[in-house]
């Protein structure tokens, strides 16, 4: 099972749910801060995912197949759905920011003054 699957928990919805913005906000006292942080956060979940569906459906890849064989391919079909299902990666990120399990830093703007 791969390692972002684990990190989705039963209770994760697959749709989107209004968030109240205090509370975003209340996380870093920015409320654009926090989106930004949950953006690049989704970025690099939709990295892993895409690169993990890729490699996956690159086992089953055949350089000699007929037209038949790949539209009759049911591994192939099957892994792509169960990706389909997943949630959206801002789902994710999201969840995954107001849980606190996102650690972000401000860069050192004066460290060469």
């Amino acid at each position: 099972m791969s390692k972002l699957r684990r990190q989705v928990s039963p209770n994760t919805p697959n749709v989107v749910e209004t968030r109240s913005l205090v509370a975003v906000k209340a996380k870093t006292g920015n409320l654009y801060e926090s989106i930004a942080i949950i953006a690049k956060r989704s970025n690099q979940i939709t990295i892993a995912i895409r690169e993990e569906l890729h490699s996956k459906l690159d086992e089953f890849a055949s350089h000699t197949d007929s037209l038949e064989e790949i539209h009759e391919n049911k591994e192939q079909i099957e892994i792509s759905k169960a990706y389909e299902r997943m949630p959206n990666s801002a789902i994710l990120a999201t969840e995954e920011f107001m849980a606190d399990k996102i650690y972000s830093r401000k860069g050192d703007e004066d460290l060469f003054v």
